[in-house]
């Protein structure tokens, strides 16, 4: 288990990362500054996604505002996790109604070797962005940082945005093995000093995201995916902050996941919180796991579900209270806020033997 500065044990956040006993369920939520906030589309309606990203001033404030208005108990920094792409030598735009766009998309080993791993320095304006949030903050609440893992990374870079079925990425993993290795080994030397940065700047946690991990098999993840992961997930740990590892669909690939080491699996809303973190042999935290579109019903329905999740974690050390993938724009932002509520309030059952 990771072991962390005596000067964040005070962290309610931090400590339930690390399975230590907390006073009450931490809670944050996934994409918490979003287009969902009336705030941030103030901020948007003047600058692109990229703009407020690479603007440190403006990465500050929204993270800042966000964590404010939802009296959540951690901030994640607003970044994007595609942003390691173009210090490697991967340009990418987002377009509108598209995403994230990549034109010239990997295909074959030589583009992968042109790939550059000594620019992270470049991406420097995501850990001002977190020294800004740290300072305002001054301890109150937990410091997330993040990154992409080197899958999703990965998929993105070969597929040339998102996709439904995956094929150029499975494609080139599975018939050209050498260059899928060294791809995924370029990406953790980025994400590595991207993390590392990220730590120096004063996060306490960072949170890495294998968004489209579910679309792989088991023995797939495991032979082409998971020594990666693990490394990358073992080398932040060294920086001396716990790793939450996050991934969409992934109930069927969870104990594999675990053995990437991660102090805390994020768990989407598909799979009950007892019975996954049960099948986890209670080895590390768990995160989550509320449908976010739960956010739209009757708040006396949403009470029901946030006790629902808290009663299935039995009040053990380890859990934090979030969603089971990110908030969704429409969604009114006075639910969120009772989500807070409504974990706050509620009072565990003692737990004996």
């Amino acid at each position: 288990m990771t072991q962390i500065p005596s000067e964040l044990s005070a962290h309610r956040f931090v400590r339930a990362c690390l399975r230590q006993p907390v006073d009450r369920t931490p809670v944050w939520f996934l994409r918490q500054a979003g287009r969902y906030m009336q705030e941030y589309m103030e901020v948007r309606r003047n600058h692109s996604l990229l703009e407020i990203c690479k603007r440190p001033e403006l990465a500050a404030e929204v993270t800042i505002t966000a964590a404010e208005k939802l009296d959540v108990d951690a901030a994640i920094i607003f970044a994007d996790l595609l942003l390691p792409l173009e210090c490697m030598g991967l340009a990418f735009e987002f377009q509108a109604g598209e995403g994230p766009v990549i034109h010239k998309p990997l295909r074959n080993a030589a583009a992968i070797d042109a790939l550059v791993t000594t620019r992270a320095g470049e991406l420097a304006y995501v850990g001002e962005a977190i020294q800004r949030v740290v300072a305002h903050f001054k301890g109150r609440l937990g410091m997330i940082g993040f990154c992409g893992a080197p899958f999703t990374l990965a998929s993105y870079m070969i597929e040339g945005g998102g996709s439904r079925n995956y094929i150029e990425t499975k494609t080139l993993m599975y018939r050209q093995p050498d260059a899928w290795r060294k791809l995924l080994d370029k990406l953790v030397t980025v994400l590595l000093d991207f993390a590392a940065q990220q730590v120096a700047a004063g996060a306490d946690v960072m949170q890495i995201f294998d968004s489209w991990a579910g679309a792989l098999a088991i023995p797939d993840y495991r032979e082409f995916v998971l020594p990666a992961t693990k490394t990358l997930v073992r080398e932040v740990q060294t920086l001396g902050v716990p790793v939450i590892y996050f991934g969409v669909d992934t109930a069927s690939l969870l104990p594999a996941m675990r053995e990437a080491g991660a102090d805390v699996l994020g768990l989407d809303w598909r799979t009950p919180l007892d019975k996954a973190w049960r099948e986890l042999d209670y080895a590390c935290a768990v995160q989550g796991n509320l449908d976010p579109i739960t956010l739209f019903a009757e708040q006396e329905l949403i009470r029901t579900r946030v006790r629902q999740i808290l009663d299935q974690a039995g009040g053990r050390p380890g859990h934090i209270f979030n969603l089971g993938h990110g908030i969704v724009p429409g969604t009114p932002v006075e639910n969120v806020q009772a989500v807070v509520k409504f974990v706050r309030e509620y009072v565990p059952e003692v737990r004996r033997g």
